[in-house]
């Protein structure tokens, strides 16, 4: 039997990284993309097979999938598209150019690669595509407009694609992680200082209070946090399981957060989102 093959975006620190030196652990053939190069070289060092991939660069996306697939004869048996940044700030204060920039990244770079691998799925009989998501892909959160916004785009594509895939062998799934460590807060500080003006928003002494605290200077764990062996954890299912899931829900506050979607009306659901 051909050693199972896995492409995984986002790998340099955090699920990425997890998840691959998870399934490497489980015999897979994985294939660890990182946006910046000198990441990769990293992960080579480690004994990781990496290649550089960057959402936001159609070509890079061409390119690293052409030599995974150059690689491996032209098979891969798995997607886990894991990348992703937030650019956090009041939707109010949100310019356009914010948007386009993370949206980039985090759905039409994820929706590039996907629609370039189902070709080889579909030719090769098989294949699973696991999104990432977050709790966030679902409910709301303040200050954090610009990444929900790509993560709800990205569950109504998941979800409409695994429609549209049922009646093929691919399957289309889902993870929704809650509160994970990692450095995605670490890393959107540049694209704060990037895009919000913070001083001049109607907001200025609630970003001094709230989102500048928490950015620059609360480094504790979130509440009913968890490390990225737990996205693995579902992730390792996801893909070896006779009959994956749809989606899987990864720590306390997502389950949570699912079950009052369901049951609470919106102003209560509004309450209880709107004081995290």
């Amino acid at each position: 039997m051909a050693q199972r093959s896995i492409l995984i975006t986002g790998c340099s620190s955090g699920i990425g990284h997890d998840a691959a030196r998870r399934l490497a652990g489980r015999g897979w053939r994985v294939f660890a993309t990182c946006r910046q190069e000198k990441d990769c070289d990293r992960l080579r060092a480690e004994g990781l097979e990496s290649v550089r991939l960057d959402y936001a660069d159609e070509a890079s996306i061409a390119a690293a999938l052409d030599e995974v697939l150059s690689r491996t004869g032209g098979r891969l048996d798995a997607l886990y598209n894991n990348g992703a940044f937030a650019s956090p700030g009041a939707v109010e204060d949100l310019p356009r150019g914010a948007l386009r920039e993370i949206f980039e990244t985090n759905l039409f770079g994820v929706h590039d690669l996907t629609t370039r691998v189902i070709p080889v799925m579909r030719a090769q009989g098989h294949g699973r595509i696991v999104n990432c998501s977050s709790v966030l892909g679902f409910v709301p959160a303040k200050w954090r407009g610009a990444y929900v916004a790509t993560k709800y785009a990205l569950e109504g594509l998941t979800d409409t694609l695994r429609l549209e895939m049922a009646d093929t062998p691919l399957r289309i799934i889902l993870i929704e992680p809650g509160p994970i460590t990692s450095r995605i807060r670490i890393n959107s500080i540049p694209h704060f200082e990037k895009w919000i003006d913070w001083e001049s928003s109607p907001r200025a002494e609630q970003y001094r209070t709230s989102l500048r605290r928490r950015l620059y200077h609360d480094r504790a764990p979130d509440r009913f946090e968890l490390p990225p062996s737990a996205v693995s954890a579902k992730l390792v299912h996801a893909l070896e399981s006779p009959r994956p899931r749809p989606r899987y829900f990864v720590t306390t506050p997502t389950h949570v957060a699912a079950a009052l979607k369901r049951i609470l009306p919106t102003r209560l659901l509004d309450r209880a989102t709107g004081k995290a």
